[in-house]
């Protein structure tokens, strides 16, 4: 059966490429829900022993991606709510791997570092375009976000194995992903994303599909 969602996910996910390339909403919106529900069930069948925290984690993106298709600040509001509860989770799930004692500190403050400063830099992009309200809480969630990919970090220097490096790059595609979804619904001066949607996309299938692949390979 774990061939099977797989399968659909990659014919969900091409299909949602297609649709975001032609920029064609209603193909994006009716795909969309398809993506992470496939993913989630992949997941299902790949382990015998199920780790709730990262289906929940899958299942709260879902939900992310569900709520971003209406339009509006509310319902981007609400989305980005779901997945920094997503963020919390998937750093729920390297937690269990990290032996905190063994990590090598120095390059994880960099990279926290390194993700604050390009964080600050896409919200100070955005910072003249986007509601006041709406401001502070991007900057957190994408802080939500850096946070989870120094804990994938975190996890590849406690394991140096290929399922953490795998959910680590997976990581940093979800990074630029949400990078680029601000620059795309809020930069305005000009477009500086290539093909839109397409690229917010394919870097956040990529991330989700890597992050989980990875997190098998280290359960298996």
């Amino acid at each position: 059966m774990k061939i099977v969602f797989l399968v659909l996910f990659a014919a969900a996910s091409i299909a949602h490429l297609y649709f975001s390339w032609k920029d064609d909403k209603r193909g994006r919106a009716v795909t969309k829900p398809f993506l992470l529900l496939f993913l989630a069930l992949y997941y299902v069948f790949s382990v015998d022993k199920i780790s709730l925290v990262l289906l929940f984690a899958l299942l709260t993106s879902w939900l992310g991606d569900v709520l971003l298709i209406p339009k509006g600040h509310k319902w981007f509001s609400a989305g980005g709510v779901s997945f920094m509860v997503s963020h919390f989770l998937f750093i729920a799930v390297y937690i269990e791997r990290i032996s905190f004692a063994e990590v090598l500190w120095l390059p994880v403050i960099v990279a926290a570092l390194v993700y604050c400063i390009v964080a600050a830099k896409i919200i100070s992009m955005v910072w003249k375009t986007t509601p006041r309200l709406m401001r502070a809480v991007m900057y957190i969630y994408l802080l939500a976000n850096s946070a989870m990919n120094v804990f994938a970090l975190m996890q590849l220097l406690s394991t140096g194995t290929l399922g953490a490096v795998i959910a680590y790059i997976g990581a940093v595609l979800f990074f630029v992903s949400d990078c680029s979804l601000f620059l795309v619904r809020y930069y305005k001066p000009r477009k500086i994303v290539y093909k839109d949607h397409f690229t917010v996309m394919l870097t956040y299938i990529l991330g989700e599909l890597l992050i989980t692949q990875g997190i098998i390979m280290l359960t298996i």
